[in-house]
């Protein structure tokens, strides 16, 4: 085992918008927020989600990923004016850490399991990108800043929701702004189960409980194996989707 990977204590402390929890079978709960509450994406979280990604998949003491949010909704809300995107190096900045995040998402190397708690309208293509996702009954998936907003769905949310829901299904989400249930995203193949909201988390960690039973290679090559199509389409695609976002969006 490699001695200068991260370590949970030395990354656990280190973001304001991620709460990080392991227990003894190595299950990592990650849990996304807003000072205790539900996430509120700004900035910050754009930013510290392209590197607490890179941290958890380095750790080797990781055997299977839980990913949540706090409070009611899993992120029902955005910052605006948290963000400064008026010049090619602001959008360069974005544009790096934007790949990077997915990327390093889906660059785990152990299974990830989301518990959508709650609405997730911004940045939906996170919980879906998962191999297992779960919803409350009070769940909705949308993508409402991109696309409603005038802006390209280029920051990958275009290949996570295209690859979820096939393309045509895909493509009316995206352009109409479209809030999909929970159950409806079940009934699409999107989300696997649907819960009551206080049954979500539980199912996720006992099916995490049970895949951390695995050895250790197992639960490694199965995420490979099971992301490798998916790790393609978004090497090809999300930095030329940002392209596009950024050239739209400076010429507003």
């Amino acid at each position: 085992m490699s001695k200068i990977a991260p370590r949970l204590a030395a990354y656990a402390g280190k973001y304001q918008r991620i709460r990080l929890e392991r227990d003894d079978a190595g299950v990592l709960l990650v849990t996304l927020h807003t000072d205790g509450d539900s996430l509120i994406w700004d900035t910050t979280a754009h930013d510290e989600l392209a590197y607490c990604f890179a941290d958890i998949a380095c750790d080797p003491e990781n055997r299977v990923v839980v990913l949540t949010g706090a409070g009611e909704a899993f992120c029902d809300a955005i910052d605006f004016t948290s963000f400064t995107l008026n010049t090619p190096g602001d959008w360069d900045n974005s544009v790096f850490e934007g790949q990077r995040l997915l990327n390093n998402l889906l660059g785990i190397r152990v299974p990830v399991i989301a518990a959508v708690n709650g609405p997730a309208s911004v940045h939906s293509e996170i919980p879906i990108l998962s191999d297992i996702v779960l919803a409350s009954d009070t769940t909705y998936f949308q993508d409402a800043p991109h696309f409603p907003g005038g802006i390209v769905p280029g920051d990958g949310i275009h290949t996570a929701w295209l690859y979820a829901l096939g393309p045509k299904r895909g493509k009316y989400f995206l352009l109409t702004g479209q809030k999909l249930t929970a159950r409806e995203a079940k009934d699409a193949g999107a989300v696997d189960e649907v819960l009551a909201p206080d049954q979500v988390l539980p199912r996720a960690l006992e099916l995490a409980h049970g895949m951390a039973q695995k050895h250790t290679l197992t639960l490694r090559y199965t995420r490979e194996v099971l992301t490798r199509e998916l790790k393609g389409l978004m090497h090809d695609q999300i930095g030329y989707g940002l392209a596009h976002e950024a050239l739209a969006a400076l010429d507003m």
